[in-house]
């Protein structure tokens, strides 16, 4: 049962989308389509919370009401939409954290190198673009005379892209890799979040490499954490750690490259401490 329920939250979303799109068109289903569909949504919102109530009754045999919630929470829904949420969530937060000029993450003593540059271009012309688009988009609806209902859901899902796009940036600029006295942090905004204990680091070296595919990659043990296709700093492990990718996978690395704005820093500060 617990299979058919994750399976079931991610038909519906796509499901949902479909019929509210419909509906503020101002499309009419046919009467039993959409009796179907909300008798479908009712059965699943019912197998939800069946499994929900099983899981936490479970879990309220060793532990209290607030971590047996966590827990059937946690079991129902799979790690990579409980993943991508807190993705929106860290993004938001970090906004805030832009406009206070604070940075997560870098304690006292420690150095947090910024990896933003490689990229700031990039994103601010997509933005840019995004932004483009949004205005465009509301003129062309008003000029076809388009129902107020289908503007609205226009803007708002354009509205949220722009702002997830400037989370993004946020992210990037106030979660910068940090090096400190027991670990170098490599991360990649809310995206990514990779420690490398002090003891484990054989050697590091700034190593240029251009044409680095996907943002978070492993090949054969190598992570690289790339920007705008570019690493420039290589750590060499003197043995395996686990990183944990953007959706929950989890892999053995070696060695990591990763783009630092200033990588001569980064080799300073590791041989320093």
């Amino acid at each position: 049962m617990l299979r058919v329920a994750r399976g079931v939250l991610y038909a519906m979303v796509p499901f949902e989308a479909v019929l509210l799109v419909l509906l503020v068109s101002g499309a009419s289903p046919p009467r039993p389509v959409l009796v179907a569909g909300e008798a479908l949504v009712l059965a699943a919102l019912v197998l939800e919370g069946t499994v929900a109530f099983r899981l936490y009754r479970a879990a309220r045999r060793d532990a209290g009401r607030a971590e047996a919630a966590r827990t059937a929470y946690r079991t129902i829904v799979p790690v990579q939409v409980r993943r991508v949420m807190a993705f929106d969530k860290d993004g938001l937060v970090s906004l805030c954290m832009l406009v206070a000029r604070r940075r997560h993450g870098v304690p006292a003593g420690a150095v947090g190198v910024g990896y933003s540059k490689g990229q700031t271009g990039i994103q601010l012309a997509f933005l840019s673009a995004m932004v483009i688009e949004l205005v465009g988009a509301e003129l062309l609806l008003r000029a076809l005379g388009a129902p107020d209902a289908v503007r609205l859901a226009v803007l708002v899902v354009d509205g949220y892209s722009v702002l997830i796009v400037l989370a993004v940036v946020a992210a990037c600029v106030t979660r910068p890799h940090v090096v400190s006295d027991e670990e170098v942090r490599v991360r990649y905004g809310a995206f990514f979040d990779l420690r490398i204990p002090r003891d484990k680091i054989a050697a590091v070296r700034t190593v240029r490499n251009y044409d680095e595919s996907g943002l978070v990659r492993v090949d054969d043990g190598r992570l690289a954490v790339a920007v705008a296709s570019q690493t420039n700093v290589l750590i060499e492990l003197t043995e395996p750690i686990t990183a944990v990718r953007p959706l929950g996978k989890r892999e053995e690395v070696r060695s990591v490259r990763f783009y630092a704005d200033d990588p001569e820093l980064v080799g300073m500060r590791v041989v320093a401490v």
